[in-house]
């Protein structure tokens, strides 16, 4: 029997999210089983050919990859192409992967997954959660199945990076969110504030960079455009939500500090929608299902980046 942890990523393709990719490739202890792909930082069409090409650059070719909803639950939303690129991917211009994705609808792989793994499966999520949201709704039973959900989303102070309240993966789709918030009785939750907690400087990013071989030049190609916006916009470090998300799903021991309390999603249209509302003093008397992530080893952390790197 393989001892190790099978892991499944739902993501939305995207610099950081690629990051988080490479550093789940690269860890011997987890078994990537799946890439189950939404629309989010930009498009559904480059989310997958983003996929792709990391599993291909990666030599992971033998990982499926499931396309997803093009589109939120409800209400369109705006991507985040000026961030990552028109393509996601900081418009490089690269090659498309030589394989094409598969035909299965991502929330059907959730829970076919979920099943052939059942009560090991660790499931992480980079984007918003519109595929988990529907495989709920097709399969009420799946958090039972799932041995540990990790989420990439929120801001759990309500300082957001898309509305002065929201985090993105969020406010793309906050009515996906509130679903699986909702239906998961435990989940890790890193959020955009612990992101930015976690920064890397930008100097050491751009040293590992250089590292020889495909998967540091790759990485450093696609996330030059990202790099350049992030100083410009944040200073000397570099802040990568998606790969500090990772790092808690695969070294859970690294996380010095968290709190366990109720989150709610805020709906509607009103300037807060998207926002995730933490009930830090549990005046509602809703269960603590979330255990926000507060402080994690930052040694450790950048380990797992400069070994995803080569």
């Amino acid at each position: 029997m393989d001892e190790r942890i099978p892991l499944l990523i739902d993501t939305d393709p995207g610099v950081d999210d690629a990051l988080a990719l490479l550093m789940a490739f690269a860890d011997p202890r987890h078994e990537v089983v799946g890439l189950t792909i939404a629309a989010g930082n930009v498009g559904l069409q480059h989310t997958v050919a983003n996929a792709l090409k990391v599993c291909e650059v990666a030599g992971r070719d033998d990982v499926p990859v499931f396309p997803g909803c093009d589109r939120p639950l409800l209400h369109p939303s705006p991507d985040a192409a000026n961030v990552h690129g028109r393509d996601g991917f900081g418009d490089v211009g690269l090659a498309p992967a030589a394989r094409g994705a598969e035909s299965r609808h991502a929330a059907e792989a959730i829970i076919e997954l979920s099943h052939r793994h059942a009560g090991r499966l660790l499931l992480v999520t980079l984007g918003p959660l519109t595929n988990v949201a529907l495989a709920l709704r097709l399969d009420p039973t799946l958090p039972t199945r799932v041995a540990r959900l990790v989420v990439m989303g929120g801001a759990v102070t309500a300082h957001g990076n898309i509305t002065p309240s929201a985090e993105f993966n969020v406010f793309f789709d906050p009515e996906a969110a509130h679903i699986v918030f909702g239906a998961f009785p435990r989940f890790d939750l890193c959020d955009w504030e612990a992101a930015l907690a976690h920064g890397v400087l930008l100097r050491d990013a751009e040293r590992w960079l250089a590292a020889p071989g495909p998967v540091a030049a790759f990485y450093e190609a696609v996330s030059r455009h990202t790099r350049r916006w992030s100083e410009d916009a944040r200073g000397e470090r570099w802040h990568s939500a998606d790969g500090l998300a990772m790092a808690m799903a695969l070294r859970p021991d690294g996380v010095l500090e968290s709190a366990e309390r109720p989150v709610e999603v805020v709906l509607g249209h009103s300037p807060a929608r998207g926002t995730t509302l933490v009930d830090w003093q549990r005046q509602l008397g809703r269960p603590d299902r979330a255990r926000i992530l507060l402080r994690y080893d930052q040694a450790r952390l950048e380990d797992q980046v400069r070994e995803a790197l080569g």
